[in-house]
């Protein structure tokens, strides 16, 4: 699939995507023809061990902080060996419960490990909840940076 693609389907911007290549940090194999177009192989694997990335931001104004969300999620993916199968990123609120790509990622049950930069990244409450109900699913939430978020809510 061409770069534009499968940044798309990532949730990364092209721009970052074609900044790993240049780079060299790219998650997955890819090739360049002689035309330059880029081409990336994404390689056959079972979704056991596929994870998805979630990443959340509170509101409009900080919407460029997804992309480097995403772009530290990939990163530790790449590190970790992980197979990321779908990038999710959202704009709202983790006070309420209107976000409905998290819905959906929640529910499909081909997202076995959902990984988050931090906990708040998900959701502010209950996150103990939803980490029991999905590992009583033999699904689990894999935090990157397990340290405690300061609580700015009084």
């Amino acid at each position: 699939m061409k770069l534009s693609d499968w940044a798309r389907k990532n949730g990364i911007t092209y721009k970052t995507a074609w900044r790993w290549v240049k780079e060299g940090r790219m998650p997955v194999p890819f090739e360049q023809t002689p035309s330059g177009t880029i081409l990336v192989h994404e390689p056959e694997s079972s979704t056991a061990n596929a994870v998805a990335l979630y990443a959340r931001v509170s509101s409009a104004d900080q919407k460029a902080d997804l992309d480097r969300q995403i772009a530290r999620l990939m990163e530790f993916a790449t590190e970790q060996k992980l197979v990321v199968f779908k990038a999710v990123t959202e704009i709202g609120s983790g006070l309420n419960g209107h976000r409905p790509k998290l819905m959906k990622l929640l529910s499909n049950p081909d997202a076995h490990t959902i990984v988050v930069e931090h906990r708040d990244r998900l959701m502010r409450f209950g996150f103990e909840y939803v980490e029991a109900a999905l590992a009583a699913q033999g699904r689990r939430i894999l935090v990157v940076e397990p340290g405690e978020v300061k609580d700015d809510l009084v």
